[in-house]
C-alpha cells in the first residue's frame, strides 16, 4: 500500500517510495501550483491517466541530462543552421502541452489529462511553467514544454508534427538553458530518445542531493517569469 496524502499535506520521504512499480511514492493531494513546486523540489512529480487519483513519482535512477554533456549530431547541427524552424520562447503555452497531450496513436490515451493542463498552464502564469515552439510556415510544427526552479529545469513532454521540430527546439532550449546557468536537466523516465542527446540515469540519491543545491541556488534568487519569445 502507498500512502495517501490530503490537499497541503507533507510529501512522504522519497527513500519510501516503491520499487514496483518503480518510484511510486504516494496518491492523493492536490495540483495547485505551490504543491508542485513543493513535489519538484524534492524530486516528486505527478503522473496519472483518467480515472485514476493524483499519483506522486520518483524513480529510481533518476534519467538526467547535463547540459555540457549534450550530444548534437552532424545532421542535427546541420538542420539547426538551415533554419527551417523558427524557435520561440512561452508564445503558445497552452498550445503545447494540448499538443503534447494528443494521443500518439489511434485511439491511444495521455497522462496529461486536462488536469494536468490546466495546473501547468496556471504554473506558466506564475513564470514557473516554459514552452519552447518550433514553427514552420507559420504553423506549430513541434515543441516541448517544461518547469524551471533554480538552475534545474524539468522537462515534461515533447511532441513534433514534422520531422526534427521537436528535437530543435530541444536543441534550442539547451543552449538557452547554458546561457542562463542551469546546470541539469530532469528527464525523469530512461529513453533511447533522451539516451541519444546524451541523458543518462543517476543513483535517486546523487539526484536528490545535487537538486537540494540547485535548487536553492543563491545566483537564481530572481522572481520566476516569461521567458524572451525569441532566440
Amino acid at each position: 500500500m502507498i500512502p495517501w496524502i490530503t490537499r497541503g499535506a507533507r510529501f512522504p520521504s522519497p527513500n519510501t517510495a516503491l520499487i514496483d512499480p518503480d518510484g511510486l511514492l504516494c496518491a492523493g493531494g492536490d495540483l495547485r501550483p505551490e504543491t508542485i513546486i513543493a513535489a519538484y523540489s524534492q524530486g516528486i512529480f505527478p503522473w496519472f491517466s483518467d480515472g485514476q487519483p493524483i499519483l506522486w513519482w520518483t524513480p529510481d535512477p533518476r534519467m538526467v541530462l547535463f547540459p555540457n554533456e549534450f550530444r548534437r549530431t552532424k545532421s542535427l547541427a546541420k538542420i539547426c543552421r538551415q533554419q527551417k524552424f523558427n524557435i520561440t520562447f512561452d508564445t503558445s503555452f497552452r498550445s503545447v502541452i494540448e499538443a503534447c497531450a494528443a494521443p500518439r496513436e489511434p485511439g491511444g490515451g495521455t497522462w496529461i489529462v486536462k488536469e494536468i493542463q490546466d495546473a501547468y498552464t496556471a504554473l506558466h502564469e506564475k513564470g514557473y511553467a516554459h514552452s519552447v515552439e518550433s514553427w514552420h510556415g507559420g504553423e506549430l510544427a513541434g515543441g516541448l514544454y517544461g518547469v524551471a526552479i533554480g538552475r534545474v529545469f524539468f522537462g515534461e513532454s515533447m511532441f513534433a508534427r514534422k520531422t526534427d521540430a521537436s528535437k530543435v527546439a530541444f536543441t534550442m532550449l539547451v543552449e538557452k538553458l547554458v546561457a542562463d546557468g542551469f546546470c541539469l536537466i530532469d528527464c525523469q523516465q530512461q529513453t533511447r530518445h533522451l539516451a541519444s542527446f546524451g541523458a543518462r540515469p543517476i543513483p535517486r540519491t546523487d539526484f536528490l542531493q545535487q537538486l537540494g543545491e540547485l535548487i536553492n541556488s543563491t545566483e537564481t534568487d530572481e522572481r520566476p517569469s516569461a521567458w524572451s519569445p525569441t532566440q
